[in-house]
């Protein structure tokens, strides 16, 4: 359907295509909710018809196994695209909210209009999701979109390149792929709303240049989420799920627990199970996690030294191997990694890890755990394993989190009924299902005239509307 092929489009001239696409948001905005759902099925219809080719080149970006890449990849939006096609006409119709006593006689709606021209700019970790999620979800809400895929993951860009040639005219959407300078030339543009995913450091970047033209923002960012296991804990199950939310992606996910605070008294315990579910998941023939066919790598060299490097960093300064810690430069792999005596000034307890290390620090009463979450920034994620409820609850209202999961991790992203984001440094905005839709859309309050007048408070301000008023304000 795109009159430019993805090679042609990704060398337009970026202004060129947003005035094209400029020009057409009028009429995307006054398309139905019939044809915006075809527009989704389109795109699952390709999906589904393609999965094998979606699955090859996520494997050969980062060697994800193809029950990852449908796990990580293709269920979730599958999902998120049925529940949007399910509910986006009741999404679209004019909401009536209720009129306050003193303005009778009116009538009041909330009214989602599409904002217009917007940037999806996704990351590289689950390249597919993060850049098709927001594209769909721009659309349903009846916007034009340009898109920047990552350059770090560049099969997966060619697949979404293809996808969007074959699927919408240039007016409507268009990829632009390539390196950093892309994106910037991209972000000097006055959309209307951008919507990126990636790390606070570059999230400020984007947040600045869309302060120029006073351009709305998503930031789906990250940081170092917490995990809490406290002495009450199943932790057996506790170390199966952390060894998975370590495992899956190489820990290359923004909502991965990053570092895990355990009561020292279940500490040794839950070191054995940590070891014993990883040898279940990734080594159970006994051939070593580098042979497993369930476990993918690093993206990249760059980001292997970079995590090879915080571990490095940690046992120079006194930390200890705990399980795994085995890596292979020549093919980007590190073995998922418990360090245990770490301290608050390592680069590993600093920066994000963004890969499959789990830094492990004991506590010993609530406050001390709670004391260590408070004095970083807020999370995208924290995780409480605990079967106290009064323990949950202390630590709930005593934390901030973009959302929170209590004896599991990783599931918040695949509930479309659940506000998916950060809190200020881990992120501004919420996406997933209807929040996604509220996102790129503005909301448009109306009132309508239906009976009555405000006549009687026109000037001149008499006596009368002296007291007229007085009564208002002292009884309404």
């Amino acid at each position: 359907m795109n009159t430019l092929t993805p090679d042609r489009l990704a060398s337009a001239d970026y202004k060129t295509i947003f005035d094209r696409q400029r020009q057409h948001a009028p009429v995307m905005a006054l398309t139905t909710a019939k044809e915006r759902i075809d527009r989704l099925k389109r795109i699952q219809n390709w999906i589904a018809s393609h999965e094998d080719s979606i699955k090859k080149a996520l494997y050969d970006d980062f060697r994800k196994p193809a029950s990852e890449a449908v796990l990580t990849e293709l269920y979730g939006l599958n999902g998120e695209i049925n529940y949007t096609i399910k509910h986006l006409a009741q999404w679209m119709k004019p909401q009536r909210v209720p009129t306050p006593i003193n303005l009778i006689g009116m009538r009041s709606q909330v009214r989602y209009e599409p904002k217009g021209n917007v940037l999806v700019i996704a990351p590289w970790n689950y390249p597919f999701i993060l850049c098709l999620k927001p594209l769909m979800s721009a659309i349903a809400a009846g916007n034009v979109v340009m898109v920047k895929p990552s350059e770090l993951t560049p099969n997966t860009t060619r697949i979404i390149q293809q996808l969007v040639a074959d699927l919408f005219p240039p007016e409507e959407v268009a990829v632009f792929a390539g390196d950093a300078s892309v994106a910037t030339a991209l972000l000097e543009l006055p959309f209307n709303h951008i919507f990126f995913t990636g790390s606070p450091a570059v999230g400020k970047i984007v947040m600045a240049a869309a302060a120029k033209h006073l351009t709305s923002v998503t930031l789906e960012l990250g940081g170092k989420s917490p995990c809490i296991v406290d002495e009450t804990a199943d932790i057996q199950q506790a170390a199966e799920q952390l060894a998975w939310g370590k495992g899956v992606n190489n820990g290359q996910t923004c909502i991965a627990p990053d570092y895990l605070l355990i009561h020292e008294s279940v500490k040794p315990q839950f070191v054995q199970a940590f070891q014993g579910a990883l040898q279940r998941m990734y080594n159970p023939n006994g051939q070593g996690i580098q042979a497993s066919d369930s476990y993918c790598r690093m993206v990249n060299r760059r980001h292997f030294e970079r995590v090879r490097d915080l571990v490095n960093d940690a046992v120079r300064q006194g930390a200890t191997v705990s399980v795994g810690g085995q890596m292979a430069e020549s093919e980007n792999f590190i073995e998922p990694t418990l360090l245990e005596h770490v301290t608050d000034d390592m680069r590993v307890m600093q920066d994000e890890i963004f890969g499959p290390v789990l830094p492990l620090q004991t506590y010993t009463d609530k406050d001390e755990a709670i004391r260590r979450i408070r004095q970083r920034e807020k999370p995208l994620a924290l995780y409480i394993h605990s079967r106290n409820r009064q323990n949950i609850q202390y630590f709930m209202e005593r934390t901030t989190a973009g959302d929170t999961v209590i004896n599991d991790v990783m599931l918040q992203f695949n509930d479309p009924e659940m506000p998916f984001g950060g809190v200020n440094n881990s992120g501004i905005g919420k996406s997933n299902g209807f929040f996604s839709f509220q996102e790129y859309s503005n909301m448009r309050g109306t009132m309508e005239r239906q009976f009555g007048t405000m006549k009687m408070l026109y000037p001149p301000y008499t006596n009368r509307i002296a007291g007229l008023l007085k009564f208002l304000v002292k009884y309404l």
